[in-house]
């Protein structure tokens, strides 16, 4: 039976739970998946900076799971040096294993999903990672011109926050849906945040209300969890 394990690299329980929730709603019961949160280390991911320093935290600790499980997920949305770090991994290279985050897993999950409305994009946590992602989008399509990729828009909270799931956290993720939704011609959303689980259905409503039941109701949104899992499974399975 496959083996997949989910990996909040910051130290917030709460977070992993609520992914632990979400992967359980797929019912995808021939795959046996564990649940992994960083031991100490920063509590919210808000910057490079701490994306490094939960790196440091997860690694050693993570190295001797590395034989129990064929698949891993890093559930940051960010270019997280933890993915390169688990994919340079002996146990890992060769393809014995295979390693995706959310983050590169939602946008490939775009690429296929685009149809008539040819762009995506994605809303976030705080301000700083509008820039970041979109140097990280870039760098993942290899290059700063694509006209597929509509832009970023945050809605200043923290992972911590948007898990919180407070009137001023769906206030803040509605007023980021409504910038995206006509920043271009967006016919997929990437949640940008693992803190945003559970946010799909928010999102979908608020398209709706914007361009209609049926153009609102033909936009995709991405849950990089799910990207992520939806990757890992078919990888495994065919032995990529």
């Amino acid at each position: 039976m496959p083996s997949i394990l989910i990996i909040n690299p910051n130290s917030t329980v709460s977070i992993t739970e609520g992914l632990q929730s979400l992967v359980n709603s797929f019912g995808f019961s021939e795959t046996t998946y564990g649940f992994f949160t960083a031991p100490s280390g920063p509590e919210s991911i808000n910057s490079a900076e701490d994306a490094a320093i939960s790196t440091e935290h997860c690694l050693p600790h993570l190295e001797p799971l590395l034989d129990q499980y064929d698949g891993f997920l890093v559930a940051c949305y960010s270019e997280h040096p933890l993915v390169a770090a688990l994919k340079s991994q002996s146990s890992v290279l060769g393809g014995k294993k295979h390693v995706t985050g959310i983050f590169e897993a939602s946008i490939s999950a775009s690429l296929q999903l685009v149809g008539h409305k040819p762009q995506f994009g994605i809303i976030t946590s705080g301000k700083a990672w509008e820039q970041v992602l979109t140097d990280a989008v870039h760098t993942y399509l290899g290059t700063e011109t694509s006209t597929k990729f509509a832009g970023v828009e945050c809605t200043g909270l923290n992972a911590t926050d948007l898990h919180s799931g407070s009137a001023e956290v769906e206030r803040r993720v509605v007023e980021a849906t409504r910038r995206l939704v006509w920043k271009g011609n967006v016919g997929v959303i990437c949640l940008g945040c693992a803190g945003m689980t559970g946010l799909v259905e928010l999102v979908r409503e608020v398209c709706m209300e914007q361009l209609g039941d049926e153009d609102g109701g033909a936009v995709r949104i991405v849950d990089g969890v799910q990207a992520g899992i939806a990757f890992l499974e078919g990888a495994i399975r065919v032995q990529y």
